[in-house]
């Protein structure tokens, strides 16, 4: 409960303070007068676990649900569904448990839909940004097989690899953005806080530094003095950066970089096909039409250049054509894998077929990961050492060139 620093005035005119606990300001009051003191003033001082806790939920409430909620969700949702409790009191279930407020919400909602006749997919339909296309699909088509315990562990499974997969491209794109943040900051800082120190000591003798040093000093000089011109450069940059890379021209480009680099290009093609195609093998598996399959796995690419591929193959399937027909002329699947689609579809197993290419693909992933992080550290690691040593040659060298000239005079 909250505490109230309070200050009264006793029957006998006695100033009287204090500090007590109660559950609001009105409450405090009362137990003030019932002493038969009159309150003077009255203050919250600090808060109690009911406020703390009451901001917590406020902040939980804004927040929207993650990926991480709609997995364990889907998880808890199977185990229910296959112990034969019905989806409405599942949902009751799972929403006393869900500790964000906007989520319990959502899932009223859905149990609202179903008791008014929907089917649960066409619930989760109308949250998209929590239940995307795949998800609505998948668990669209098992309405229909009956399977629908299973779809849920299915889909379960490919959130939980989609979160393992995100996570290890982002610690493999965090970790050298933290290394060079590092080298940046060291570079500021020799730059801007340890040259403006010798500069007092090359005062008068310009003419006698070599050039290295005479390149430092002035840009040290230039940062010190107009640091803010540089700062506003910087954060110019970047948010240039960012707002072009969100225009369809940008995106491209930033989308084809990343294929073409090397060093990174290795890791994003194959993010790039484990994910299309794990995709596409679990659809299909689900029963979920070929049309939409495609579609689907377009949308979810997440490369502009894959998903301008996945509509050439939708827009060719859906004129009669075979899948490996459009994928034999992009550049963007390796000619072996195009072979094995084409046999899948031959053979009818197109859908176990993708999943075995996903798990390859999925491994190369993990080792591009591995030998990109084990590249990146020693580079940083050469290219740091390479700034502080021109850094330090450019302030040694004219101190030896000063005292040769002083020994040789």
């Amino acid at each position: 409960m909250p505490q109230y620093r309070y200050q009264a005035r006793a029957a006998r005119g006695r100033t009287q303070t204090g500090v007590l606990v109660a559950q609001d300001a009105a409450t405090a009051a009362a137990m003030i007068r019932s002493q038969g003191h009159h309150v003077l003033q009255l203050t919250p001082t600090s808060m109690g676990r009911a406020d703390i806790k009451g901001v917590l939920r406020r902040l939980n409430y804004s927040s929207g649900p993650t990926q991480k909620d709609i997995l364990d969700f889907t998880t808890q949702l199977a185990v229910m569904i296959r112990a034969g409790i019905s989806i409405r009191n599942a949902l009751d279930g799972i929403a006393e448990q869900v500790q964000n407020q906007k989520f319990r919400r959502i899932l009223g909602q859905i149990r609202l839909d179903i008791e008014s006749g929907r089917q649960f997919s066409d619930a989760i339909a109308k949250h998209p940004k929590l239940f995307g296309p795949l998800y609505v699909n998948m668990v669209r088509a098992s309405e229909m097989s009956g399977s629908f315990a299973r779809m849920l562990d299915r889909i379960a499974s490919y959130l939980a690899q989609e979160i393992e997969t995100r996570r290890m491209v982002m610690g493999a794109s965090i970790y050298p953005g933290v290394i060079a943040a590092m080298a940046m900051s060291v570079t500021v800082f020799l730059l801007t806080f340890v040259l403006p120190k010798f500069a007092t000591v090359f005062k008068g003798k310009e003419a006698a530094l070599p050039a290295p040093t005479k390149f430092l000093m002035s840009i040290s000089g230039f940062m010190v003095e107009y640091w803010w011109v540089v700062a506003a450069v910087a954060a110019s940059l970047v948010v240039g950066f960012l707002a072009f890379i969100r225009t369809e021209l940008g995106g491209f480009w930033w989308d084809r970089f990343k294929l073409t680099t090397p060093g990174v290009r290795k890791m994003f093609r194959a993010l790039y096909i484990s994910r299309g195609l794990h995709t596409m093998g679990e659809l299909l598996n689900a029963g979920v039409p070929m049309l939409d399959t495609i579609s689907i796995t377009g949308d979810i690419s997440g490369n502009r250049l894959y998903r301008r591929m996945w509509r050439g193959v939708h827009a060719s399937v859906k004129q009669g054509r075979k899948i490996q027909a459009t994928l034999t002329r992009s550049s963007l699947l390796p000619r072996s894998v195009v072979q094995m689609i084409a046999a899948g579809e031959e053979s009818g197993k197109l859908g176990e077929v993708l999943e075995e290419i996903s798990t390859y693909y999925n491994k190369l992933l993990r080792d591009a990961i591995k030998s990109m992080t084990g590249m990146i550290e020693p580079l940083m690691i050469v290219v740091m050492g390479s700034i502080v040593g021109f850094i330090a040659m450019a302030i040694i060298l004219p101190i030896f060139k000063m005292s040769s000239l002083v020994s040789g005079g």
